[in-house]
């Protein structure tokens, strides 16, 4: 008489399948109706890691639209700086203006400043990051080994693609505030205080 066993398939095979076709079996050899399901219990392992695959499938999601989201307001706070700069500084791209600044000078200084300060923003960001993941990893240390949370890290090509990002940030939040600067008539300029 056999209470419990365990079954595994060959690479390759599918274990849902197999599944099926032993419960085929044995519903045959112990003459139970094909449409009982709890007639033979079971616990199914490739199901749960699916159902945690998938959780942790939806988590990474929400992180990308959270992540996104939080660039969106980034790049909104900083053009929103930059558009302040420029309206301070109206007097000062007047007199450059009229110096014979080109407007590609003028748009190309707001979007340096810009890009700088995305990119120290984004570095700020970074690190902090950085040691939030060196905390979790003492902490997890302290705890006792984790299997799961084994070492979180975060890989050199990410950190990467996230300056590169924080570029083409720093580039869309200075382009309005840019184009403002360069719509700046000198002598309109030199008479506002």
């Amino acid at each position: 008489r056999v209470g419990w066993f365990a079954i595994t398939a060959n690479d390759g095979s599918s274990i849902t399948e197999l599944k099926e076709q032993i419960f085929d079996v044995m519903r045959e050899r112990h003459t139970i109706h094909p449409e009982d399901k709890r007639a033979i219990g079971h616990f199914d392992l490739y199901a749960e890691y699916s159902k945690i695959e998938g959780l942790f499938g939806a988590l990474n999601i929400v992180a990308f639209v959270v992540g996104i989201l939080v660039l969106l307001s980034g790049i909104i706070g900083i053009s929103n700086i930059m558009l302040i700069v420029v309206k301070e500084r109206t007097k000062e791209i007047g007199i450059r203006r009229a110096l014979g600044a080109t407007p590609w000078s003028i748009r190309g200084q707001i979007l340096l400043e810009s890009i700088v300060l995305t990119i120290i923003s984004g570095m700020v960001g970074i690190i902090i990051g950085s040691l939030t993941i060196y905390g979790l990893n003492a902490i997890l240390e302290a705890n006792g080994p984790v299997d799961m949370f084994a070492n979180p890290s975060v890989n050199l090509s990410v950190i990467l693609l996230a300056l590169a990002i924080l570029v083409i940030s720093g580039l869309l939040a200075g382009f309005i505030p840019a184009q403002n600067a360069i719509k700046v008539k000198p002598v309109e300029a030199l008479r506002t205080e």
